[in-house]
């Protein structure tokens, strides 16, 4: 994608500061330009000035714009695939799953924009409210300040731009440096749109730049998605505005007692191998923590190593690649360097555990100490640890000793003990019987603790940009 251009306000434009976007396994993926601080200016001041008209603009307007973008997609999925593979390294396989997922959050979008209504309620429950009925809707904060990581370059900028777009919030969106071209690829679907001008930019800039944008009053909303302590420092920076953060994860499993037959056993692990693993591990629901009780562990963590080391390493470009590079190789030297300190305060390496350029093997680790990195921190790569537990109750508490909260696996087949997994674990959301990576683009997703605070998911992120606005009307035969 040479010479790609960035948009302000709906329309293309070039900077003089050239961007290259070097891939990790092969090279150039092409190249664009940061964002001119006059272009800058202008998309935010667009967005300000058109934040009320669009906030007026019908359901047919929003909704029609995110199906047509949605369609959109689907139609050019394997360029977008591909550029995905060549910018982040993402095996071809899974960067087709995002730029799937992308159409149905874009469908979504269109979907709730047309549900997008308000209610009514009566207020005549009091003597002194007779005649009186309220008519609730929601409005926008405002314009909303979008930034985006590396890992999803498409999917998590559609998490950013279909909400907005569906309730008539003006967006400016700074996609990773990293990994800018998908989001200024999707930028020439919504520039064929109808879209009033000013209701969306997309615009590569560089750090001292994005952090005026968080500065600016004239976005009171920024939703983040990202590293933990950038995010709480936008955070910390901006009290007054309404910050949304999707942060880091721990994610963990644990696997009941009940698994214990011969085909649910077999899916755990499988399911557990691929989730722990793909993507290199960079998704912050990825399996990092696995907690087994007694009876299944031994038998749960041969058959992990045995699903791992069948994943296919290699060129992220090659259909049949499972795992591919870290996003570059200074990622791939952090894992290297936290499984090293690992082993040397006594864990085992399983499976895995060397490092060539940009890859970290799959690596899966057991009798690693509570206190090493890997462990309780987010490795945000190809490393997951099995430990045996006692009882599901100790695997859950050794799930809340973390400081992350994003989501939870638990593999049981007893209804109890989902139900209680449900009120005891300190996550945004529970899975059973299958891993913390699942993920629908619809359904409320964020975490508690380090993990941040609001919630994505199209309906749940349309909330999350505006409020209540209330009229009460009076005088009316209810």
């Amino acid at each position: 994608m040479p010479n790609a251009p960035y948009w302000v306000a709906g329309q293309a434009a070039h900077g003089g500061r050239e961007l290259v976007v070097t891939g990790p396994h092969a090279g150039p993926a092409g190249t664009t330009t940061f964002a001119t601080d006059a272009d800058v200016e202008r998309a935010v001041t667009t967005a300000d000035a058109v934040r009320h008209e669009f906030a007026a603009s019908s359901a047919a307007v929003r909704a029609d714009a995110l199906e047509h973008v949605s369609r959109r997609i689907a139609e050019r999925a394997e360029e977008f695939a591909r550029l995905i593979t060549a910018e982040a390294g993402k095996p071809l396989k899974w960067a087709r799953v995002e730029v799937a997922r992308a159409v149905s959050t874009f469908r979504w979008g269109a979907e709730e924009a047309r549900r997008w209504s308000g209610t009514l309620q009566r207020l005549d429950t009091d003597p002194a409210a007779t005649g009186r009925m309220a008519l609730l809707r929601r409005a926008p904060r405002g314009p909303v300040l979008g930034i985006a990581p590396f890992n999803f370059p498409l999917n998590l900028v559609a998490h950013k731009i279909a909400p907005a777009i569906a309730v008539g919030a003006p967006i400016v969106l700074k996609p990773a440096p990293k990994t800018p071209l998908s989001a200024l690829l999707l930028g020439e679907l919504l520039a064929e749109t109808g879209l009033p001008e000013g209701s969306w930019s997309v615009l590569p800039v560089p750090d001292e730049v994005a952090g005026q944008l968080v500065q600016d009053p004239r976005l009171p909303v920024v939703s983040f998605t990202g590293s933990v302590p950038v995010g709480w420092s936008i955070r910390d920076a901006v009290p007054r505005k309404h910050v949304t953060l999707e942060l880091g994860g721990n994610g963990a499993v644990v696997v009941g007692p009940d698994q214990g037959g011969e085909q649910s056993l077999a899916w755990a692990a499988q399911r557990i191998a691929t989730f722990a693993m793909y993507q290199a591990g960079q998704s912050c629901v990825s399996v990092q923590r696995v907690y087994a009780h007694r009876e299944v562990a031994e038998d749960l963590t041969a058959r992990i190593v045995q699903e791992v080391e069948k994943l296919r390493t290699g060129d992220p470009a090659d259909p049949a690649t499972d795992v591919g590079p870290l996003i570059d190789e200074a990622a791939a030297r952090r894992v290297e360097s936290w499984v090293d300190e690992a082993v040397a305060t006594g864990a085992r390496v399983l499976t895995g555990g060397e490092r060539t350029g940009c890859c970290y093997a799959p690596t899966v680790l057991t009798g690693v100490p509570a206190d090493a990195r890997v462990s309780c921190e987010e490795v945000f790569g190809p490393v997951v640890l099995v430990e045996p537990v006692d009882s599901t109750d100790q695997g859950f508490a050794r799930v809340n000793e973390s400081r992350f909260g994003l989501q939870a696996g638990v593999f049981t087949a007893d209804l109890q003990v989902a139900f209680r997994a449900a009120r005891v674990l300190e996550v945004g959301a529970v899975v059973i019987g299958d891993v913390p990576t699942y993920r629908a683009d619809q359904m409320p997703y964020g975490g508690v603790k380090d993990s941040g605070e609001g919630r994505e998911g199209v309906h749940a992120a349309m909330l999350d940009l505006t409020v209540d606005r209330v009229l009460v009307l009076t005088g009316i035969d209810v």
